[in-house]
């Protein structure tokens, strides 16, 4: 493809980004596939060049441009490479008008600036679109960190039981990862994990288990304990059916080994969560709930939720954390503990939950969370790309008395 065809391209599936993030569509990495493949005289050299635009320019616009060209022609005004595309050819996009509007230019939205804690300072914005490290975590039951270390190029030690690479290391075909010996999990995430602090022999609920993340890992506390039960619970089957696969690639079994058994997975329906967990009433030790939010904190990865999110559906998300928490304290035991966290930086979503919380469950409290990363914001621990190298997460640890 000629360097013009290449950004006609670029501005064809920016604009299907767009529209998908103005309607709560597909993920832009979903879509991107699904453009390449429709698409396939596109090479490897071209696909490639075409997504670093793309996201170069996800990354550049903090607010929803109008359009995929807008966005362009505005990055084209300091690339004169890039503007001498704008040829008028037949595969490439038509030349610029003198009076063609350009999209604002923008980290942040004004709407979502004005959101977030002072502790967020120009660095730490940078910091939220930068690239994103590639952070393991070592199956403690199988191998150790030592070990693994030894088999991966520069690599280095973070945490408990983490390890972080260069940006775009290639790991899913070492035998360290096709065995089951390390997982692809932020650093951040890994935290959570730590927060809940020393679960031998305790029974724990993975509220909103998603994909089975921190499912998995405490998983892998509880087999390197021998002791311990958890319960993993969602309401979206696709996200909870993953958790077996990566189930038998940690225990290195089959699929349907009957060893994966020891976490038992719910499906909940919306609406039915507590009908659905009656017999587990006061029954946990330690309930996890990783709320859905903004992804406020996860911009390195997906820059276009900046694109997706507005203040209606920041109330919306706001209203399902109140509400997961709450059937989070009918599912905790008293002497138990709820982990609340949130992949958000904004106030709202972290600190004023908890508080919110607490004026709701007199008898409940919040509990010092003895970890040297984050810092310390209203109840809870705030980590972030710039301070902790991580994505970005509130989470706090509250106490039934």
């Amino acid at each position: 493809m000629r360097p013009a065809a290449r950004v006609q391209a670029a501005i064809e599936l920016l604009d299907e980004i767009i529209v998908a993030a103005r309607d709560n569509g597909s993920a832009a990495d979903h879509l991107a596939s699904a453009f390449f493949k429709a698409r396939r005289y596109a090479g490897s050299k071209d696909r490639r060049a075409i997504r670093e635009l793309v996201w170069n320019a996800i990354r550049r616009f903090g607010t929803r441009p109008v359009s995929g060209r807008s966005a362009i022609i505005a990055m084209a005004d300091d690339d004169s490479d890039l503007a001498l595309c704008f040829d008028g050819s037949q595969y490439g996009p038509a030349q610029i008008a003198s009076d063609e509007a350009c999209a604002k230019e923008g980290l942040i939205p004004e709407w979502i600036d004005s959101r977030l804690p002072a502790i967020i300072d120009q660095q730490e914005k940078q910091a939220l679109l930068g690239r994103a490290s590639l952070d393991l975590r070592v199956n403690i039951s199988r191998t150790t960190r030592a070990d693994a270390l030894t088999q991966l190029e520069d690599a280095e030690p973070i945490g408990e039981n983490g390890i972080r690479l260069p940006t775009n290391s290639a790991i899913t075909q070492l035998p360290l990862y096709r065995d089951g010996l390390i997982e692809i999990q932020d650093f951040g995430s890994q935290t959570i994990v730590e927060a809940c602090g020393d679960i031998k022999g305790k029974k724990i609920l993975d509220l909103c288990a998603g994909a089975g993340g921190k499912t998995l890992s405490l998983f892998d506390k509880i087999l390197k304990s021998q002791s311990g039960e958890i319960v993993a619970t969602d309401v979206n089957r696709g996200r909870l059916s993953k958790i077996a696969e990566r189930q038998a690639r940690l225990m290195n079994v089959a699929p349907h080994h009957s060893s994966l058994d020891v976490i038992r997975k719910i499906l909940l329906n919306p609406g039915q969560e507590i009908e659905m967990l009656a017999e587990f009433t006061e029954g946990f030790d330690i309930s996890l709930v990783d709320a859905p939010c903004s992804g406020a904190g996860t911009w390195r990865r997906n820059p276009e939720t900046r694109w997706r999110m507005n203040a209606e559906r920041l109330e919306q998300v706001k209203r399902q954390q109140a509400r997961v928490l709450d059937i989070a304290a009918q599912m905790t035991k008293k002497g138990g503990s709820i982990i609340f966290a949130v992949c958000s930086i904004l106030e709202e979503e972290g600190p004023h939950q908890v508080q919110a919380f607490l004026s709701r469950h007199e008898n409940w409290q919040v509990q010092y969370i003895d970890i040297d990363f984050g810092r310390n914001i209203g109840d809870g621990k705030l980590l972030t790309p710039y301070h902790d190298g991580c994505d970005g997460f509130f989470f706090a640890r509250l106490e039934k008395l």
